[in-house]
């Protein structure tokens, strides 16, 4: 088992979530942002459980699916992994070479 750690632009996206959805309907917005928080509860047990994401191709950096979103973290050793960002499938992921996206 291994510690989740959200960081800070990853926080700041599932707000962004929630802002844009509650705009016509903040049940919704509620339902879809604690969705996503579920999943990623997932890779407390099985880091590995998400696929390598296909725009970055390393090992460490991978995502899972929740809905129309990608929560993608990263690996960062046995005991720790970090969630990244949240993004909607529909927008295209920048990655910036320096390791960050």
């Amino acid at each position: 088992m291994v510690k989740l750690i959200w960081t800070e632009i990853s926080i700041a996206d599932l707000k962004e979530i929630h802002d844009f959805i509650s705009m016509n309907s903040g049940q919704y917005a509620s339902i879809t942002v604690n969705r996503i928080y579920s999943h990623a509860q997932g890779i407390i047990d099985n880091p590995f459980i998400g696929r390598v994401v296909p725009e970055i191709n390393e090992k460490s950096i991978r995502e899972v699916i929740s809905g129309s979103y990608r929560i993608i973290y990263r690996i960062t050793s046995e005991t720790q992994v970090d969630i990244l960002r949240v993004y909607h499938s529909a927008r295209l992921l920048k990655w910036k070479k320096t390791g960050g996206i």
